[in-house]
């Protein structure tokens, strides 16, 4: 295992680092689909808690050493949402895609709270994997996933770093539903 300011050591995604600071300061963070924590341990170093779940017991074991970082071993494909009523600061995927639980993931944004979504968009075939369309986005795809919310920024774009690669990426801030707050 590579220690975390290991040279070798993947960094936190630039769109993730760009809109990271917009977290609430201390509120918790959920990682879905965390693989071997280099987000978890950015938000961690940044003074979050941070709840990172991936169905890789590996990549969870690799995240036991810290103890901010509340880490769930779990299959969120085909067994239940293990955040099924909490909310959090901040949700954060990168490079992953079920479309079925897109709507547990966005529940899971606190009100006031960032959906911070980067991963692969339709025409990443021709840069290599992955390709299959049930891993694409289709354009506009995270946009249709945020209601309720102010898009920070939205991005449909070829990348070149650390691969090339088309992505689209979406930073949105849940509303606070203003009623229920009381105003």
């Amino acid at each position: 295992m590579l220690a975390p300011d290991s040279p070798l050591a993947p960094d936190p995604s630039s769109w993730v680092v760009r809109w990271a600071p917009e977290v609430a300061a201390g509120g918790t963070v959920l990682d879905v689909a965390c693989g071997r924590g280099r987000h978890s341990r950015y938000f961690v170093r940044r003074g979050h808690v941070v709840f990172a779940v991936d169905q890789a017991a590996e990549a969870i074991a690799a995240l036991t050493d810290e103890p901010n970082i509340r880490a769930t071993v779990a299959d969120i494909e085909d067994g239940p949402w293990p955040y099924s009523g909490q909310q959090f600061s901040a949700v954060v995927v990168t490079n992953y895609l079920h479309r079925p639980i897109m709507p547990q993931i966005w529940a899971a944004v606190a009100p006031g709270g960032l959906l911070i979504y980067e991963t692969f968009t339709e025409g990443n075939a021709n840069y290599g994997r992955p390709a299959r369309p049930e891993y694409l986005l289709r354009p506009g795809e995270l946009l249709g996933v945020v209601n309720e919310s102010r898009v920070l920024a939205y991005e449909d774009v070829l990348v070149s770093q650390p691969k090339l690669a088309m992505v689209q990426r979406i930073c949105a801030r849940k509303s606070v539903n203003l009623a229920m707050a009381g105003g």
